[in-house]
């Protein structure tokens, strides 16, 4: 397979991508990816990698496991592209909720080790504001998001509420809030024409109103951070447009905690943009599977093992 780089964009995948074992090959035959496995164990004060290789699925789908295991695979996955392809750089960069960190890490908006830091903090301030409310997610299958957010609105109270967190592609839109309004809205979705509102079996409402006791937390966390202007154009979640400079994709990873994730608007930007080619980085191909609905004929590649690398 060949790039034409001009037309490419790279995509890095969020929670629910992660799986055991990842990053073992790629560490294995790249010596650029091992060296970023070895400098995030150092980082973290522990060995991450293996549990990533070689631990217990149950504690690798824990959050504050989950979300710098896939940061640190798909930096890893980049690196090796960097190391193989010198001086090429996609047209654009790209991630969902998590997965933006390493988009922006792979722009050079922060380095290795700030977006690692913050990507552990922030797992760990949302797996707290999970803990002081009883939050839930669902998703929701072919319901137009309009009429998705006037379910949310009316299944809403003061007490509880429930909103759009993830605008994943045309028929499969998630929502997240208050345990009771996520299952008004869910039975609300189905009288409204969904064909499915599934339960996740997840205990963070993650970008919902709910993880605002954690918010000031996280502010500061990224206020901290030293922020630079991006080497290649991001396209942020809270907007769904490219992210000018350092303040820029400050600000949309402090809002992203709380607003939703616009990944359909973010794709059809790139798409505008000439894009024709996505190559996910890092785990799996749920993004992959997500721009396939929002738009036919696109070139998809995975880049996370070795073989990947031997197809381009």
């Amino acid at each position: 397979m060949k790039l034409n780089i001009q037309n490419t964009a790279f995509i890095f995948p969020g929670q629910g991508s992660q799986t055991v074992g990842m990053g073992k090959e790629l560490s294995a035959q790249y010596p650029v990816a091992r060296k970023t496995f070895e400098e995030a164990d150092s980082i973290l004060g522990f060995s991450l990698s293996k549990l990533m290789m070689e631990g217990a699925a149950e504690e690798l789908n824990d959050t504050v496991n989950t979300q710098p295991a896939l940061f640190i695979h798909s930096v890893s996955s980049y690196r090796v592209f960097s190391h193989l392809f010198p001086g090429l750089q996609p047209a654009a960069l790209a991630g969902h909720s998590l997965g933006e960190f390493s988009a922006l890490a792979a722009a050079g908006v922060f380095s290795f080790e700030d977006g690692l830091r913050l990507v552990r903090k922030r797992a760990e301030l949302m797996k707290r504001a999970g803990g002081l409310a009883a939050g839930g997610m669902a998703a929701i299958l072919n319901l137009d998001i309009s009429i998705l957010d006037k379910v949310c609105t009316e299944a809403s109270t003061p007490g509880e509420v429930v909103q759009v967190a993830n605008d994943n592609c045309p028929g499969q839109v998630v929502i997240s809030g208050s345990k009771p309004a996520v299952d008004r809205a869910m039975a609300g979705a189905k009288a409204a024409g969904a064909k499915r509102a599934l339960p996740l079996t997840v205990s963070v409402a993650a970008h919902s109103s709910l993880m605002a006791p954690i918010q000031q937390e996280w502010n500061e966390a990224v206020g901290a951070a030293n922020f630079l202007i991006p080497q290649i154009p991001v396209i942020g979640n809270v907007h769904a447009g490219p992210l000018a400079d350092g303040a820029a994709a400050r600000g949309d990873i402090i809002a992203q905690m709380q607003s939703r994730v616009r990944w359909t608007e973010s794709v059809q930007y790139m798409l505008s943009s000439g894009i024709d080619t996505f190559v996910e980085a890092g785990t799996g191909m749920v993004l992959g599977g997500l721009v396939k609905r929002i738009a036919e004929g696109m070139t998809i590649l995975p880049l996370g093992n070795p073989q990947d690398f031997a197809a381009l």
